[in-house]
């Protein structure tokens, strides 16, 4: 453990969006991932400092990273509605 006891957590993703950000942690927290959001409260507070800030970013459990990365994968270019 570093930063005075704190976990270590990596930056997997990064949002604007704050609808897209919950959707992804929701996901990712309903696959037993242990994440969270940086700095979600200030920019949703002020959005206009989420490029200064580089947005709301999602961080992981390092050692989770792998599959969580692997669940963003599989998610990504799905089709949400399929027909």
């Amino acid at each position: 453990m570093n930063n005075g006891g704190y976990m270590d957590f990596v930056q997997l993703r990064s949002f604007d969006n704050y609808i897209y950000a919950h959707i992804t942690l929701s996901m990712l927290q309903d696959a037993g991932i242990n994440c969270h959001l940086k700095d979600e409260y200030t920019i949703t507070l002020d959005p206009f400092l989420s490029p200064a800030m580089g947005g709301m970013k999602l961080m992981v459990y390092p050692s989770q990273a792998q599959r969580a990365i692997e669940l963003l994968e599989e998610t990504e270019g799905k089709d949400p509605a399929p027909e």
